[in-house]
């Protein structure tokens, strides 16, 4: 079949299209033929190896899995001993290992029938970041009606569903985006809009904060939050060496949260059948659509990558296969 490769950590200029075995599925597995697959950044440190903690999981010197890409959408080609729920010819979508190729290998465990209301490219869209935002707005912040949540980076990937979680969960959601987002944050049920290249923040307090954009300072976070307020932490992109990177940011509050009033929670993903299931919930409720920024194919992975690592991204971008 055809991958996309990499044989060392680096940059995208490191990939290339070839010719790989057709993986086998083992005892829990399935095995995908992949219609189209998510990029994030999760995806660009992954390629990188950075900061260098991913690689006592991934690989120390060269990635474990030589074809990267973890959401897909596509269709079961064949599943492994033990698994019970998936046949082939269904249509699914998840994560799994290596989707920027023809056929990839994902854990039963991770995989949910695809939404009837969504394309292949739609549902690539959701697994990462869908399952990222449901586990920081119902899990760690545990958003209930009449609150007042702020989510920064609303225009991104994790972002945008997290403005229809908190939505849909009956808060007051306000979005914090680029001036060209605007419009669509309002779109996805967001009550108020603030372009950050006006006002870092809102001059008011927030019942919940959920920072997807990684860079803030945990004291300028927490004078937006009220006495028993919580922050979500997603994530770290903020350039603090190649050790940690923002990620120091989170073991940060990690320490402070148990000395203050407020609750600093750094977000640990959980990816899930049950997850997935609930987000087919929302989205064929119509409470959540899956917003893609641009298509590429699988040659164009590299561009793909790119797009996503100049951070300006709407919504999450599809590799289509």
């Amino acid at each position: 079949m055809r991958a996309i490769v990499q044989d060392r950590y680096g940059p995208a200029d490191l990939l290339r299209l070839a010719d790989v075995d057709l993986p086998t599925a083992g005892a829990g597995q399935v095995l995908v033929q992949v219609r189209a697959a998510g990029v994030d950044p999760g995806v660009w440190h992954l390629m990188t190896g950075l900061p260098y903690a991913v690689r006592l999981g991934y690989g120390l010197r060269r990635p474990r899995n030589r074809v990267p890409g973890l959401d897909l959408a596509g269709v079961v080609s064949a599943v492994g001993p033990g698994v019970t729920g998936f046949t082939p010819g269904d249509a699914v979508y998840g994560t799994g290992a290596g989707s920027f190729a023809g056929y990839a290998l994902a854990p039963a465990d991770r995989l949910a029938p695809k939404p009837a209301n969504l394309t292949y490219a739609e549902a690539a869209a959701v697994p990462v970041s869908g399952q990222t935002a449901l586990t920081a707005v119902r899990d760690a912040a545990r958003v209930r009606p009449g609150q007042w949540v702020l989510v920064i980076g609303a225009g991104g990937g994790v972002g945008s569903y997290a403005v229809q979680l908190a939505r849909a969960a009956g808060a007051h959601v306000t979005g914090v985006c680029g001036p060209g987002k605007l419009d669509l944050v309002r779109s996805l049920g967001a009550d108020d809009v603030v372009d950050y290249t006006r006002a870092d923040l809102p001059d008011q307090r927030y019942d919940v904060v959920v920072d997807t954009a990684g860079n803030r300072s945990l004291s300028r976070l927490r004078r937006v939050l009220t006495p028993k307020g919580t922050l979500v932490l997603v994530g770290g992109e903020a350039n603090d060496g190649k050790w940690l990177q923002g990620f120091d940011r989170q073991l940060r509050a990690l320490a402070l949260s148990p000395l203050v009033g407020q609750r600093l929670v750094p977000l640990v993903a959980k990816e899930s059948t049950a997850n997935l299931v609930a987000l087919t919930e929302f989205i064929e409720a119509g409470q959540v659509r899956p917003v893609v920024d641009r298509t590429f194919s699988l040659a164009e992975v590299p561009d793909a990558i790119r797009h996503v690592e100049a951070g300006h991204a709407t919504g999450k971008v599809v590799v289509t296969i």
